[in-house]
């Protein structure tokens, strides 16, 4: 298909073209396949043009026909200083170099889609070169760009699949997973990354419907385990939900994510002292964790038992002082406790430590703000600088333009609270507090057309709110004999 391509690349014969004869002599064997011939025929016609494109393209067509790369990519190149836009050459060294993963391939093919900006195989191939440096933005647009091209090719689609996914774009890679699917039924890469694109596209029963011939098997495997629990809870099945999670730890059980995963369910049904207790366990097998022992500190916070949170946050940065997460969790332990002067040292001191660290700056505007600052102080106006770092510095923090927002309305800046709700809603289409301060910076322009619509949004989201609250309050997890955790038990009256 290469040698096709490329001879057509080369051009049509033109009679009356020095060297036509040699041209057309090379040209002919190589469409007969007869590669040696061809090689030998470009070899002789060189030492009298030495420096024809054509034919040092030609040659390196028969030589990487043969696997001669190196022999071929020196034809190439030969040609490519001759004639720098010789598509032909171009393709055929970009190519070779993308075949050995030379960083070269990257530049000819950007080079091609100078000369040829719609050209499928330049942008498939940079689509798989920019996923290998993990540079999922770039991938989209190349494999986008390729068109029909990457459908017969299961390992771009799924490179291009996984990075949508990367992106936040989970509804957009379920086709594709789809589709991968489709073509191998058995494979349960695929049927796990459908399933992980639905649940993550909030999707959950369908999620469950597609990890279900995997969990029906004699050992799902523990990711399998955790994924089917967390969108069995999403649907409102705790119980199912804690007997998955409770199987994949009982297989990994050295694997922080799940007893993570634990954490946070136990979290958001109340049961602080059971999520405790897994994490216990998970630190007997996991001693130097930082994840487990940051994840304990915060469930410590919920039972008011401030000194051991303490302790696990200060052991969480011994063991990975170069994540900030453990100071971001100790100051907000602190202004949980209501110790705002404590926790208003410590986002201080911390951010002398880790000065882009977004939740500090967010946790620093918070406390200031909590202490009462108010338009004209030196205190508002530090509040004021730290919200405005924290989106700078993480645009996807909604708890940061949320107080941003509310910091400029307090010194009538409208039209940037405006902006900040607008693009915190980007972010969370459910964020209460941004339609609230956008109602309020709306009704303060005389632009309150918009100000009903938000009204009745706000009152679903609350109902929505109340309603998910009722149905994490419908189960408590309990345990029964030493540290064993048992599936979610409802409430009692």
């Amino acid at each position: 298909m290469l040698v096709v391509i490329l001879l057509a690349a080369a051009g049509p014969a033109r009679a009356q073209q020095p060297d036509q004869r040699a041209i057309d002599a090379v040209s002919s064997a190589l469409r007969a396949r007869e590669y040696s011939k061809a090689d030998d025929l470009a070899q002789s016609f060189l030492r009298t043009a030495p420096g024809n494109a054509k034919l040092l393209a030609l040659d390196g067509i028969a030589l990487s026909a043969m696997h001669k790369d190196k022999e071929a990519l020196r034809a190439y190149n030969a040609a490519l200083k001759t004639s720098p836009d010789f598509i032909a050459a171009l393709e055929g060294a970009a190519q070779i170099e993308y075949q050995n993963g030379s960083p070269r391939a990257a530049p000819l093919l950007e080079h091609v889609l100078k000369l040829r900006p719609d050209d499928p195989t330049s942008h498939a191939m940079l689509g798989a070169i920019a996923y290998k440096k993990r540079d999922c933005k770039s991938a989209i647009t190349h494999f986008r760009a390729s068109g029909d091209l990457i459908s017969s090719q299961p390992s771009a689609l799924d490179e291009f699949g996984v990075c949508l996914v990367r992106e936040d774009r989970a509804v957009d890679a379920i086709p594709i997973f789809r589709q991968l699917l489709a073509a191998s039924p058995d494979n349960t890469g695929e049927r796990f990354q459908l399933a992980e694109a639905e649940f993550l596209a909030r999707d959950s029963k369908g999620a469950v419907q597609t990890i279900q011939p995997l969990l029906s098997g004699p050992n799902p495997a523990p990711q399998v385990l955790d994924l089917a629990s967390s969108a069995y809870e999403e649907l409102g099945d705790t119980p199912r939900a804690v007997t998955l999670l409770r199987q994949a730890i009982v297989q990994s059980p050295k694997s922080a994510d799940y007893y993570l995963d634990f954490a946070t369910l136990s979290y958001n049904h109340d049961s602080f002292q059971v999520g405790i207790d897994m994490l216990n366990a998970g630190l007997a097998r996991i001693p130097n964790s930082a994840q487990l022992y940051l994840a304990r500190g915060v469930l410590y916070v919920q039972l008011a038992r401030y000194e051991k949170a303490e302790a696990d946050f200060e052991r969480a940065e011994q063991l990975d002082p170069k994540q900030a997460f453990s100071s971001d969790a100790q100051g907000l332990a602190q202004f949980e406790q209501s110790d705002l002067d404590k926790a208003l040292a410590t986002a201080r001191s911390q951010l002398k430590l880790h000065p882009k660290d977004a939740f500090l700056h967010y946790l620093l505007a918070e406390t200031l703000v909590q202490k009462g600052a108010a338009p004209g102080m030196p205190e508002f106006n530090e509040a004021l600088g730290a919200a405005a770092r924290a989106v700078q510095l993480k645009p996807d923090l909604i708890l940061a333009r949320d107080i941003l927002g509310g910091l400029y309305l307090k010194t009538g800046q409208n039209a940037k609270a405006v902006e900040q709700s607008r693009l915190a809603l980007r972010v969370d289409s459910s964020d209460q507090s941004a339609i609230y301060h956008l109602v309020q910076a709306l009704r303060s322009n005389d632009r309150d057309h918009e100000i009903p619509g938000l009204l009745k949004r706000l009152a679903s989201l609350r109902e929505a709110a109340q309603k998910t609250e009722s149905q994490h309050n419908q189960y408590r997890l309990i345990e029964s004999g030493a540290n064993a955790t048992q599936p979610g038990t409802p409430k009692q009256p």
